[in-house]
């Protein structure tokens, strides 16, 4: 453990840091795969509703600075283009 304060202070906000990012993350994750599982289903308006809600969870954790913009870009367009691919 650290003696000096702003170390101390260091280890705390990087921890709270550390633990919202991954809630972030996850919720990025679990819009995902709920997109993907409405794909495998079959259903396009389950897939479009679902996708809705993936792409405001990934440009919010993109504007946060969880995610890269670009990776942030990369992950909305690979979801669009799996959703659009439906027949």
């Amino acid at each position: 453990m650290a003696n000096i304060k702003s170390a101390k202070k260091r280890i705390i906000t990087s921890a709270k840091r550390a633990d919202r990012n991954k809630s972030v993350r996850t919720g990025v994750k679990n819009a995902t795969k709920k997109v993907y599982a409405a794909i495998a289903s079959g259903n396009k308006d389950d897939a479009a509703a679902a996708l809705t809600k993936a792409i405001s969870t990934i440009e919010k954790a993109g504007s946060k600075g969880v995610y890269h913009r670009c990776n942030a870009s990369r992950k909305v367009s690979r979801l669009t283009k799996a959703v659009n691919k439906m027949a």
